[in-house]
């Protein structure tokens, strides 16, 4: 069950094989902080997220960084209209950053440099590049000479002399920057300074870095010379990522990345997210009009993460009730543990109130499901394929409640149920699915059978009218009355706990 991923670099399928024996270095090109992050984001960090779980849960000691990128012309040009400055703008949207990503489940990552708190890196790196001919300086900014690297185009397989034809009619001659270079080609390595922006003291004058220069500068420094991994959306592939390669490789005469990976984009209803169709969804937004996190992650999941994936309002109801499916499963150890007569103890398997913990033991036996999805997973991160896994288990436990409930017994052992059990709970915290633990003592409800269906026809109302706040609300207000709910494709079935 050797891991196989997709590497764009080479353009097939290899097996994973780390610099460091048991070791990960993991960089994911994060996000330029002058607005709030958007679906595109959310399915980007969801995926590294679960990528990053996965290593970890089949033995890989994982050091992963991200990076914000902190000093850009949409930064400052925000800065300009709020009358602000850039220090606030980026300091503002970080936070809001780790408050949407707090909320999706998402863990932190190791280390999270900003390109503003690397500046000496980023001015040794350009002075290697001026030294081994691969920078220039042009009045105050300094060029990268795209030219001069043999291999340019390596990641992204464009060619120049491709790229040149029609380049023509879209460049601007009069531009004042595109008279500095002596090439079309060339990009910027060094900005600089203009009047009223923020600017850093350099060999070539005052200014700021340039955007590709330094990520390159923020790998090398926290992470060495070559990583493991190197992630971003499929967007950064050119020129970015294009851009770091060659920034770094001819400095260090070493790759950069073993591995690069690109998640592919979110489009909403079949079109291009974008703030002029009146399409662009933050997540906020999204969780704000009651949409559970957990659905968000489950929907990213499903498809497979190179691919792009269409966001709708259908696409979320199916995400919401394959999560219901799959939570019904995770509270199954807390619903029926007693009665089946487990011995929880007080450790990771405790009851209490919170999210289900990921158990810390190893399996004493082989367990099938736990093989299944790895064999699966193996094959370049297919979490959709993982997931088929949950929902058989789940679906499973489900059934067996319902047993128990009405027959007082279940088919299967008490044994062979808690392995279950706690083979789900285990799987989907490595897919960062978790529910929230309500433990009730309710041993019968008040409502009668005929208050109890007309609160499951208002629920039916709110789903057909897409208010999934609503729906879980009155699931939970039922819940806590000891009633649970079962959704099938027959309608959806109660039973008093």
């Amino acid at each position: 069950m050797t891991l196989t991923l997709y590497n764009t670099l080479t353009r097939r399928q290899e097996p994973f094989e780390t610099v460091e024996p048991g070791k990960v270095k993991m960089y994911y090109c994060g996000v330029t902080v002058y607005d709030y992050c958007h679906l595109g984001h959310a399915r980007a960090c969801i995926v590294w997220d679960v990528i990053r779980r996965y290593l970890q849960f089949i033995g890989y000691q994982v050091r992963y960084i991200q990076n914000f990128t902190d000093i850009d012309d949409k930064i400052l040009n925000r800065a300009c209209v709020e009358h602000s400055s850039m220090e606030a703008v980026a300091d503002r949207f970080i936070k809001a950053y780790f408050e949407d990503m707090a909320r999706l489940g998402i863990k932190e990552a190791d280390e999270y440099p900003r390109a503003t708190h690397t500046i000496n890196g980023i001015l040794r790196l350009i002075h290697e590049l001026e030294n081994k001919g691969f920078a220039y300086p042009a009045d105050g900014d300094v060029y990268y000479p795209v030219r001069e690297f043999a291999e340019y185009g390596k990641l992204s397989g464009r060619k120049l002399e491709d790229m040149q034809a029609g380049k023509s009619d879209r460049v601007n001659v009069d531009d004042p920057e595109y008279q500095k270079k002596k090439d079309p080609f060339d990009f910027v390595l060094w900005k600089a300074a203009k009047p009223g922006e923020p600017a850093w003291e350099s060999p070539w004058g005052a200014g700021r870095p340039g955007w590709h220069i330094e990520c390159s500068a923020m790998v090398r420094d926290r992470l060495g010379d070559t990583i493991d991994i190197h992630a971003g959306g499929t967007d950064l592939i050119f020129p970015h990522h294009e851009n770091e390669i060659a920034q770094s490789e001819v400095v260090t005469g070493k790759p950069l990345a073993r591995y690069w990976l690109h998640n592919g984009m979110v489009t909403v209803d079949g079109e291009k997210m974008s703030k002029s169709l009146g399409n662009f969804i933050t997540i906020r937004e999204l969780l704000d009009r009651g949409v559970d996190p957990m659905a968000v992650r489950l929907f990213v999941l499903t498809a497979q993460y190179r691919t792009p994936i269409d966001f709708s309002d259908e696409a979320i109801a199916a995400a919401t009730n394959g999560w219901h499916t799959i939570k019904e499963g995770l509270l199954f150890g807390y619903q029926y543990g007693e009665k089946l007569g487990w011995d929880l103890g007080t450790g990771d398997w405790g009851l209490g109130t919170g999210n289900i913990p990921i158990p810390s033991t190893e399996y004493p036996v082989p367990n099938p499901y736990v093989e299944r999805f790895q064999e699966t997973v193996n094959n370049d991160f297919n979490f959709p394929g993982g997931l088929t896994v949950l929902f058989e288990l789940a679906k499973e436990l489900r059934r067996q409640g319902n047993i128990l409930v009405h027959q007082g017994k279940t088919e299967t052992s008490p044994e062979e149920l808690q392995r279950q059990w706690q083979t789900l709970v285990t799987l989907a915290g490595v897919l960062g699915l978790e529910a929230e633990i309500k433990v009730e003592t309710h041993t019968s409800s008040a409502l009668s059978d005929a208050e109890i269906e007309a609160k499951i026809q208002q629920r039916q109302e709110a789903r057909k009218g897409k208010n999934f706040a609503e729906s879980d609300r009155i699931r939970d207000e039922l819940q806590a009355e000891g009633i649970t709910l079962i959704d099938s494709r027959d309608g959806t079935r109660w039973h008093r706990n």
